[in-house]
């Protein structure tokens, strides 16, 4: 008996004897495991590769391997993945929201290895991202396409989807809360009766598998050996507004630098430049090479002449300007050197690059203060931890998981009022600016976001070829009325869409009620025509619109049909008001099932 016998048979026997809300927590539970290992092969490939290349290197002297590595890192993932991958898997947690919002939460089988693979040249070569949003992108594939062995309907896709990111975040970080609330805030699935459970429990296997394979100690070595002082939360809130603006900058930042690659046509010119822009700024700055997470363990260990290392700026005196000007240049270039690796082709994401800012900016501004006298001294250490928490919050519009993964990435819950303090202000700063974290930006300009918000959820969900409706009969400006009263008697409908019969463009439309009273004059037959009695639509739909643009058209004309057109005006067919009413409660019921 082949495989595939078998599993219609499996599946004929689960359905009888299995709910499916129960058969999705028991694959929640295979989907956290697998998860759990994909994220440590994922994690010791970046440690193996970047030992092997790095861990030669003088602390003292120019390294000019920096010049080399990234470049060919990137054109190594390049090459992977236009000749053997085929298939752009580039910002992964995009693409998972994609994936969510428009392709019924799947995603291709090749996602579940070749992320790990890419991501894992990338960064170990050097490449400025981090290994997070490929884990995400793997552990959504390995749900979706578990949920979709088993014939799941989409909305179970869904939560098996969201286990998988969620458990992607707890394996690679050892972060279980983290992943849940990444699923809830970053993903925007929401938290309901029937989801809660898997995704409890995908986090708290992988994060499990994690711990069992790799030891009980936290991401981050960090001890809280400075007191907390309640009398600097002035600025724990100062550095809230902080990380609000480096969280705009960078977000703004990386987006403008990928437009910018975007328009240079040719792929391997696009990399060779990418590359050089990458390697130089690894050159200047080394703390740029791969995810920075040591950079990270220096500052929160109070260890800041570290970060000096293998530099051409490396100096024993330890001038304290110089160190705060290298690291500033480091909080202003690191969006570049990000931007620059996704654009050559490079596989990882903007999640531990957050993070590394995120701790510097906190640095930065707590080693300033303390260097200008102004009779207070801030621990840098503690203040590095809140910049992780208040920069990660702005760029991915999560503040709570913000604060959970910078506590559970360090041990440091002491400090979860200042931790809280910073994330909600940054949150708050960069909302003012940016609606959209630097994940969902994109899909939200294209009207393509899954968001908490019901209403636009939903519309999202439609699509717009199943509300057109095209059983009207259109009619050209030159029939007269005698044929247009013949089209009447054929038609169910009380309006017509006028046509160029050569074009296929709309013209306009004739309204039955706005004929009637000529309707049943002979006389008028051969001498009135189309052209004298149609009129202009109050507005047309395109079918490039997104449904949320379609109902506020409505909104706008009060009108109960409208006719669609494609980008060159042809016309397509109609809209009515009635129809987008029906799917809309059709969807919403679906969606909205616990």
């Amino acid at each position: 008996m082949s495989f595939e016998s078998r599993l219609i048979r499996f599946n004929a026997w689960r359905q009888r004897h299995i709910s499916e809300k129960n058969f999705v927590v028991i694959l929640a539970l295979v989907v956290g495991v697998l998860s759990g290992f994909a994220a440590l092969l994922l994690k010791n490939l970046i440690y193996l590769i970047s030992t092997l290349l790095t861990s030669h290197l003088s602390i003292s002297e120019w390294n000019y391997s920096y010049l080399i590595y990234p470049i060919v890192g990137i054109i190594l993932t390049g090459i992977y993945v236009r000749r053997v991958v085929k298939h752009n898997i580039s910002h992964g947690v995009t693409r998972v929201l994609y994936a969510i919002s428009q392709n019924k939460s799947r995603l291709k089988r090749h996602n579940i290895y070749t992320s790990i693979i890419a991501s894992s040249i990338t960064i170990g070569f050097g490449g400025s991202v981090g290994a997070e949003g490929p884990i995400v992108h793997t552990g959504a594939a390995i749900g979706s396409n578990l949920g979709g062995l088993f014939r799941l309907s989409p909305q179970q896709l869904m939560i098996l989807v969201g286990c998988g990111a969620s458990a992607g975040i707890a394996g690679i970080f050892k972060a279980p809360i983290a992943g849940v609330l990444f699923t809830i805030e970053v993903l925007m699935i929401d938290l309901t009766t029937v989801s809660v459970m898997p995704l409890l429990i995908a986090s708290i296997s992988s994060a499990t598998i994690s711990y069992a394979l790799t030891g009980y100690d936290v991401q981050f070595f960090f001890i809280q050996s400075e007191a907390w002082v309640t009398g600097h939360i002035f600025w724990v809130v100062a550095l809230g507004f902080l990380c609000g603006v480096v969280s705009l900058y960078f977000t703004k930042v990386i987006n403008a630098m990928e437009n910018f690659f975007s328009h240079i046509s040719k792929p391997w010119l696009r990399t060779v430049f990418a590359g050089a822009v990458l390697a130089t700024l690894i050159f200047l700055f080394p703390p740029l090479y791969g995810e920075g997470y040591s950079s990270i363990d220096s500052l929160l260990n109070a260890d800041s002449a570290s970060i000096l290392d293998r530099s051409i700026f490396y100096s024993e005196r330890g001038d304290w300007w110089v160190l705060l000007l290298f690291v500033g240049a480091i909080i202003l270039t690191k969006a570049f050197a990000t931007a620059a690796t996704t654009a050559g082709g490079g596989v990882g994401g903007t999640f531990a690059p957050s993070l590394f800012v995120g701790c510097l900016s906190g640095f930065f501004f707590a080693y300033l203060l303390n260097h200008l006298g102004m009779g207070f001294t801030l621990s840098t250490k503690n203040f590095a931890l809140f910049g992780m928490a208040g920069v990660m919050s702005g760029v991915m519009h999560a503040p709570l998981m913000g604060i959970f993964l910078t506590a559970e990435l360090t041990g440091g819950y002491d400090l979860f009022l200042p931790l809280l303090t910073v994330s909600a202000i940054s949150y708050f700063t960069i909302k003012l600016f940016e609606p959209y974290s630097i994940y969902s930006m994109r899909l939200a300009q294209r009207g393509e976001l899954l968001t908490h918000h019901k209403d636009k959820a939903v519309l999202t969900l439609l699509k717009m070829n199943s509300v057109i409706e095209t059983d009207f009969i259109s009619v050209t400006p030159e029939m007269n009325l005698k044929s247009m009263v013949d089209v009447i008697s054929r038609s169910n409908r009380n309006l017509f869409p006028v046509v160029d019969p050569s074009s296929g463009i709309l013209l306009g439309i004739v309204l039955l009620d706005d004929i009637r009273n000529i309707m049943f004059r002979p006389d008028l037959y051969k001498v009135m025509f189309v052209n004298k009695f149609m009129s202009a639509p109050v507005a047309k739909i395109n079918t490039a619109d997104s449904m949320e643009q379609v109902m506020q058209t409505f909104d706008r004309t009060g009108a109960w049909n409208l006719p669609v057109v494609d980008n060159e005006g042809h016309y397509v067919g109609f809209v009515s008001k009635s129809k987008i009413f029906n799917s809309y409660r059709r969807v919403l019921r679906h969606y909205s099932d616990d």
